[in-house]
């Protein structure tokens, strides 16, 4: 499954009300559970939390990449949300996050979520990949940056 597979415009949101880490989550969550991308919000919920307690997916650079591994994953996808506020996600250099990337798949796939993973960061780390992100306004605009 290709990266650019597991968007889709129903999963994006650009204005974020969420002002903790587990508000950002239940709100991400929320647009995966509207769009039948998982059966049970908070099974999945508790796989993204157990994820978090090993190690924050707050990144850096104002990116949070928060994944879950669970049999309420139907089929494997991301969300994009934006904050223009900005989060505290316990992010490794101590600043909010206001990308965040929750990244959804099925217990029984393989490493689909690992791959989604090192391609985003790896898009994340340019400058102006980040700034397109910031600016953009809709899904056609986040595809183009990303």
């Amino acid at each position: 499954m290709e990266i650019r597979d597991m968007f889709s415009k129903e999963r994006v949101n650009f204005d974020l009300k969420a002002t903790t880490k587990e508000d950002v989550l239940d709100e991400l969550i929320d647009i995966l559970y509207k769009d039948g991308k998982i059966t049970d919000r908070e099974e999945f919920k508790k796989a993204v939390l157990k994820r978090e307690e090993e190690f924050s997916t707050g990144i850096g650079l104002g990116i949070a990449i928060p994944h879950g591994k669970s049999a309420a994953v139907k089929e494997a996808s991301i969300v994009f949300g934006k904050s223009k506020k900005g989060i505290d996600f316990n992010s490794m250099d101590g600043e909010p996050a206001y990308l965040f990337f929750l990244i959804a798949v099925p217990e029984e796939s393989n490493d689909v979520h690992l791959k989604a993973l090192s391609e985003i960061s790896r898009r994340l780390m340019h400058d102006e990949v980040r700034e397109k992100l910031y600016d953009a306004q809709n899904f056609e605009g986040f595809i183009e940056a990303f």
